[in-house]
């Protein structure tokens, strides 16, 4: 689309727009209390995921595009947390840290797909054709999970309703959401950029696509790894690795074009932010006991809130600069700050 249609200020901005849904519907989720409201708006997240799918693929009107990822971001933010905290309420697995890593490679899955999907219908029909392709795709996976992720009437008649406690943010959580905002700076930069980076370098045009497909090879597995090591070494210290690996995979592109090294950055992406999303909302699930989507929705609404501000920071700089360098010196940076944040939360464990 970057070639055909859009310009890399536009791309920036419609991510922005997509992210600002996203943290909107994250705070949303916050304020839903029973298990019955919570089905319904998972419900209605996937609609809309599909819906503003089939947008991107029937029209080329701007002002519809703006709106749509809105309601993308927004659907998106509901079916994660929301999705989330009905799986781990679902399980009935003694060790839910493990279970729940193995619920998050669907993210790895889904990337590697859909990357297969619309390389495959790019090769011989338009970028709109594939946003088609894709929503229908969407509609007949959704289906099952549609069905699986609901409640039976016994827990219908009796639905629990949990109020938001100020009591669970403590300054040890604070840090952890303050962490996670970083966090989603650092996910957004490569996540939005990731292909044109690994095309703008020397020698390397055409492979951008080749790095996405292993990101999502890379991500397959990551959660149920990651979320291992976790339950044997501690949650907050393996976030604490992992952020640190991202920060070398966000500055291998700015140091050397080798292609082998910069699929090692789409590697070491793929590997790391799917299980840090894992990581923070498993942990933050299991902080919050019999309602878990507040915590999730609090870590969310700061992830969103990077989102947002990450691709308008980084549209600026590349404009600025001309290349990706300065931009992604200043995100590795912003994720270093975040797990300054977490080895202060060890101390505050040791207190």
């Amino acid at each position: 689309m970057l070639d055909d249609f859009l310009t890399l200020t536009n791309a920036g901005l419609f991510a922005s727009l997509n992210f600002a849904g996203y943290l909107c519907g994250a705070i949303f989720t916050m304020f839903l209390k029973d298990i019955n409201t919570k089905v319904k708006y998972f419900r209605i997240g996937i609609f809309l995921s599909i819906f503003t799918t089939i947008i991107m693929a029937t029209t080329t009107n701007e002002l519809s595009w703006y709106i749509s990822r809105i309601l993308a971001g927004f659907g998106s933010g509901m079916v994660l947390i929301i999705g989330g905290s009905l799986v781990m309420l679902k399980i009935n697995y003694a060790n839910k840290t493990k279970a729940m890593g193995i619920h998050f490679t669907g993210i790895g899955t889904a990337i590697v797909l859909c990357e297969l999907i619309s390389q495959y219908v790019l090769s011989e029909h338009t970028w709109s054709d594939a946003w088609m392709v894709l929503a229908i795709y969407a509609f007949f996976t959704s289906i099952y999970v549609v069905y699986i992720l609901s409640f039976d009437k016994e827990v219908k008649k009796n639905t629990p309703k949990h109020k938001i406690s100020r009591t669970l943010f403590t300054p040890y959580v604070v840090l952890l959401v303050f962490a996670y905002f970083t966090e989603g700076v650092g996910f957004v930069v490569q996540g939005t950029f990731l292909p044109d980076i690994i095309n703008s370098l020397e020698g390397l045009d055409g492979y951008g696509g080749l790095s996405w497909l292993v990101v999502g090879l890379a991500g397959i597995p990551s959660s149920i790894i990651w979320m291992r090591l976790a339950h044997n070494h501690g949650s907050v210290n393996i976030i604490i690795l992992a952020m640190s690996l991202q920060i070398v995979g966000i500055l291998i592109p700015t140091l050397t074009s080798d292609i082998y090294l910069n699929l090692l950055s789409g590697a070491l992406y793929g590997s790391t932010f799917i299980a840090l999303v894992a990581l923070f909302m498993n942990l933050g699930g299991q902080m919050s006991a019999k309602n878990p989507v507040i915590l999730m929705g609090a870590f969310t609404t700061f992830y969103g809130i990077g989102q947002v501000v990450a691709p308008l920071y980084s549209v600026k700089l590349i404009s600025m600069h001309g290349g990706y360098d300065t931009t992604l010196y200043l995100t590795a940076l912003i994720v270093f700050v975040g797990i300054i944040a977490l080895l202060f939360t060890r101390r505050l464990e040791n207190k």
